[in-house]
């Protein structure tokens, strides 16, 4: 019998079948399923599943922990089930179709920043070492740059990478806009290249720069303003699906014959165009109207009680993947105003629910079930990551998320202090190392505050709510297998379902006796798909 044969039967039901599974894949630890109603799924059966860690849905995807063998897991599943696998981007637009408006928006967002966060995350470190080696006063009040030469071209040669990410991040996110929805990606790298051309006015720049000195294009009938936009995002958001929807529009009415040189270019020059004329201006406005209201939040008189609001609500927020949004404020925050009070909030919640979670690790320490689960949400939270904290422990349990949540209004001294990040994209404990040096001090005061506040309230609520069973101090309780099949109703094991149809047509079980079927049953027992005779 194969290793996983007895669990993914079990799965398979508790999905509710074969007929309830639009579409399947797996990721590295996760079976992620669409299902045709998601209310068949029962919950507590399939948690009871022995291979089974926890389960969440996430983005219209019901997703179900397995741990490292999850490849093995799901090729036995998908073999015993009768369906074929499909891709990860098949998953995702069959989950899509079953969302709402909003939540196709967050969804696209988050898969649009996806494959730029490695660039911040990378950019975020760099930024911070350069803080360390350039900011602060180490050596008889000078930095370490300044007592040496080489540290020296060190500062200067980081930012070379700094500025690469932060300032010319619209071509990452036209880029990526045109690679999500299936278009030319070089033809957004292009259109990103436009709206931070060297020939334009640097966004930094504009605000000290007087009206009459921006420079423009003069086309006789209007002038447009050569205005570079670094570090903008909804402007280039906004650019990036004029560009894809002139290149579908096109692709679709021009003839195969002369596409490869209609398409490119009746997209991407009148792409350009709209972006400086339109939409790049009322992208920028938009992004300021959005981030003085934030920093007018941070900084008023009642900034305390938007952070303890801001750090209560974050983790539900990252829930509904409306934290996707937070990104591009942030940006906006550090390109206007040369830091972010907000980004220092979210690397606090983030530490908070890790601190839930390993409250938890210790409450379940001899739950080794709960533990394969546990730890590697704890680190994933710490550094930055909270989606395996929140879905696979904190949710599940209820109690923990809350205290996480109460943990997260450490975020009140973090604004009281006025802590500011210079740079997005490492959150967690690492988070630190994005913090202007001057509020090390009072970030690492709050960061003392998530941990310790989530930790103890988890573990004095986790020492009631938790049963023996749960802690691992006493045995689970028996997984609920199936009744076996009445007479009336018999279990086959077939190979094949040209076989499956030949044996319902028997009806009768003393014809599998006879001599012409024993060779069949034989090879009945060689598989394990289980079928029903009618």
């Amino acid at each position: 019998m194969a290793k996983f044969q007895q669990d993914a039967t079990l799965l398979l039901a508790a999905v509710g079948g074969k007929e309830n599974i639009s579409a399947v894949t797996h990721c590295v630890t996760r079976m992620r399923f669409v299902l045709v109603d998601p209310k068949q799924a029962d919950i507590a059966r399939i948690e009871a599943i022995g291979y089974v860690k926890g389960t969440f849905t996430q983005s219209g995807q019901f997703q179900v922990i397995i741990g490292n063998e999850v490849s093995e897991f799901y090729q036995e599943f998908t073999a015993l089930a009768g369906i074929e696998g499909v891709s990860k981007d098949a998953v995702k637009a069959a989950a899509t179709a079953q969302q709402n408006l909003l939540q196709r928006i967050m969804s696209a967002l988050g898969e649009i920043f996806a494959p730029i966060i490695p660039a911040l995350i990378c950019g975020g470190l760099i930024l911070g070492f350069r803080n360390i080696i350039g900011e602060i006063a180490m050596f008889d009040g000078k930095t370490l740059a300044q007592t040496s030469q080489f540290w020296q071209g060190m500062y200067q040669f980081l930012w070379l990478i700094g500025e690469a990410v932060f300032h010319m991040l619209p071509i990452g996110i036209v880029w990526s806009i045109t690679r999500k929805m299936g278009t030319t990606p070089i033809l957004g790298i292009v259109l990103g290249a436009t709206l931070v051309s060297p020939q334009l006015l640097n966004a930094f720049a504009v605000a000290s720069t007087e009206a009459d000195k921006i420079p423009h294009w003069d086309f006789g009938f209007m002038q447009v303003n050569m205005i570079g936009y670094q570090g903008q995002v909804i402007s280039a958001i906004l650019a990036g699906f004029i560009l894809v929807y002139l290149e579908r529009f096109f692709r679709r009415i021009s003839p195969a014959v002369i596409s490869m040189i209609v398409v490119p270019f009746c997209s991407l020059v009148p792409a350009v165009i709209i972006a400086h004329m339109l939409v790049g201006p009322i992208g920028w406005k938009v992004g300021r109207f959005i981030v003085d209201a934030v920093y007018g939040g941070l900084t008023s008189s009642w900034s305390v009680l938007f952070a303890a609001v801001f750090g209560l609500l974050y983790a539900p927020v990252v829930m509904t993947g409306l934290h996707h949004m937070t990104n591009a404020i942030d940006i906006t925050l550090t390109t206007k105003f040369g830091g972010t009070i907000l980004w220092p909030m979210i690397a606090l919640s983030n530490i908070a629910q890790g601190s839930s979670v390993l409250a938890m690790s210790v409450l379940q320490r001899h739950n080794k079930r709960a533990e394969q689960v546990n730890v590697p949400a704890c680190i994933s939270a710490y550094l930055g990551v909270t989606e395996p904290a929140l879905f696979g422990v904190n949710l599940k349990y209820g109690f923990p998320l809350v205290c996480g949540m109460i943990g997260s209004a450490a975020a009140i001294i973090s604004v009281g202090s006025g802590v500011q990040a210079l740079s997005i994209g490492v959150g967690g404990i690492p988070g630190i190392l994005s913090i202007n040096p001057q509020f090390w001090g009072s970030f690492a005061l709050a960061m003392a505050a998530a941990i310790v506040i989530p930790f103890v309230l988890t573990w004095l609520v986790g020492q009631k709510k938790l049963s023996a069973a749960e802690k691992g101090s006493a045995p689970a309780p028996a997984v609920v297998v199936p009744p076996a099949a009445s007479p009336a109703e018999e279990v086959f094991i077939a190979p094949i379902f040209y076989l499956f149809s030949y044996l319902c047509k028997m009806n009768h079980r003393q014809h599998l006796l006879q001599p012409c079927c024993l060779e069949r049953w034989l090879l009945i027992q060689q598989d394990q798909t289980i079928l029903k005779s009618s």
